[in-house]
């Protein structure tokens, strides 16, 4: 039997003269870190199960409890950190790699927290978005290269587009690594504001169907829940080839997660772990990927704009412009903090690259090779507010995906522990007991309220530069200026520096 050696990472402080024994943090926790000692009469508390994700602190009726930090140090060494030692008395004592949910938390630079937005003064006054107009009104899909306009109507079709009311759709999670009650959520609020949700790889539950004007429904290399149906029942199909959180590594849903629920969904064996693997076994090129994309589209009669999923890695403009040219209509790149349910730890800290460095360059080279028009793109990763929207579309994005900020607005608190399947706000798991804890209409009620405050900032920020529609800040870079970064950096990014 091995010996746990790593202390507690959180302690649970109880504040006894306030506590009355009412038990209600033992119901609360999936993790069982509180229990009633009948030989003491009171309810104590183990801290080794803790993973602070706050439930029990919001719901104790008399405030009594708090969870915080360890203070427990070891001896001070620059080299090896607690963290550090920590992971390896973990391996020692289990043999496994270690996993973790979400993105990552290393303390690596934030390049919107670097860019600043310019603001209009006297020369180009400022619009009042209150009272005048702002257009956020965002189209997805393949542009074409000149409009041919007869008796003031268009000549031609136009390729199949996606409308959006607002430039933030919810990114990919799959039923499965999240809760019907999730899914639900994001579904109601997409279709309240106007935008779209993603499947994500786990397929579409049949309560969802009616939702399709507002879905995004997803293939991957593990094919879960493909078919000729679910192509059709969204407005979009999207191809993952790789995300932000595990460049090169492939999904995993453990068993215990696949309910009856999510093996009909996914067309898999009850209790069985759904293996989705890294490469898709029909994709070893970009002739292939072309391939698969007219597969699609001959699937659903052309009338589907085909988005290619791809996480940012260092050479993602070269990788963009082979998507491009192989005929697909939208690209999602997704950076190195996005988040997930689990990937290896050691994947998640030490591949791939920052979105913001990683859009610039796709739309700088797209630019250059004259076929910026023919996809547009869709940024995610650790967006977390309407600035980095904004500053994401002048850097070049259509749209951007949000999932954190989402499963935030539902009421995750990151304690990052999405693949245990204990989630206690009922978001990450798929136990009966914890999935009644998320109420889908309050769910869509938040995550849409997130989207319209959002929206309104996005306007505030648009009108402080003078400008009146979204489409006429995409790619606008001069509305950008860089602080406290190499001149690498910025001419990567491709803006100046603050004061030129």
């Amino acid at each position: 039997m091995n010996f746990n050696m790593a202390v507690p990472e959180f302690l649970i402080e109880r504040k006894k003269e306030r506590c009355i024994d009412c038990k209600v943090c033992i119901t609360q926790c999936a993790n069982e870190c509180h229990s009633f000692d009948i030989d003491e009469g009171r309810v104590v508390s183990d801290e080794t199960a803790c993973v602070n994700c706050q439930r029990c602190v919001v719901f104790c009726p008399t405030r009594a409890l708090s969870v915080v930090n360890n203070p427990q140090q070891y001896k001070n060494n620059a080299n090896w950190t607690a963290f550090d030692i920590n992971t390896i008395y973990k391996q020692a004592a289990t043999g496994g790699i270690l996993l973790t949910g979400m993105g990552t938390d290393r303390n690596y630079p934030i390049y919107w927290d670097h860019l600043l937005l310019n603001a209009s003064q006297v020369t180009n006054p400022s619009i009042d978005p209150l009272r005048e107009p702002m257009e956020l009104k965002t189209f997805l899909g393949r542009k074409p290269e000149k409009l041919v306009v007869k008796d003031g109507k268009l000549a031609e079709k136009l390729p199949p587009q996606l409308e959006l009311e607002v430039p933030i759709m919810f990114s990919a999670m799959s039923f499965g690594s999240i809760s019907l009650n999730a899914h639900k959520s994001l579904a109601r609020a997409a279709e309240e504001v106007g935008t779209f949700y993603n499947t994500g790889e786990g397929g579409l539950h049949r309560d969802l169907y009616g939702y399709g004007n507002n879905t995004i429904v997803q293939v991957a290399s593990g094919r879960f829940g493909v078919h000729q149906e679910y192509l059709n029942a969204g407005k979009a199909i999207e191809i993952k080839i790789g995300q932000g959180a595990k460049p090169g590594i492939g999904g995993h849903l453990p068993g215990e997660k696949v309910g009856l629920e999510v093996s009909l969904t996914r067309m898999i064996p009850q209790g069985s772990d759904a293996i989705s693997p890294a490469p898709h076994h029909d994709i070893y090129s970009i002739e292939d990927l072309r391939q698969l994309i007219f597969s699609l589209k001959e699937a659903t009669n052309y009338e589907k704009p085909v988005s290619v999923k791809i996480a940012a890695v260092h050479n993602v403009a070269a990788i963009a412009s082979g998507i491009a040219r192989a005929g697909a209509d939208i690209i999602a790149i997704d950076g190195f903090k996005g988040g997930t349910g689990a990937t290896p730890l050691r994947t998640r800290d030490s591949v791939g690259i920052p979105v913001e460095l990683a859009l610039a360059a796709v739309d700088s080279r797209l630019r250059e090779e004259g076929i910026r028009n023919q996809v547009s793109l869709v940024v995610g990763g650790t967006v977390r507010n309407s600035s980095d929207i904004v500053k994401a579309i002048a850097l070049g994005a259509d749209a951007v995906y949000i999932a954190t900020s989402a499963l935030l607005a539902l009421g995750c608190h990151l304690c990052q522990k999405c693949y245990t399947g204990k989630c206690n706000w009922g978001i990450a798991t798929q136990n009966p007991n914890l999935i009644k804890r998320l109420n889908p209409d309050i769910g869509a009620k938040r995550a849409a309220n997130l989207l319209k405050a959002w929206a309104h900032e996005i306007k505030e920020l648009l009108g402080g530069m003078g400008i009146n529609a979204l489409e006429s800040l995409r790619g606008n870079r001069l509305m950008l200026r860089g602080i406290g970064l190499s001149q690498k950096e910025l001419e990567i990014l491709g803006v100046v520096h603050a004061g030129e």
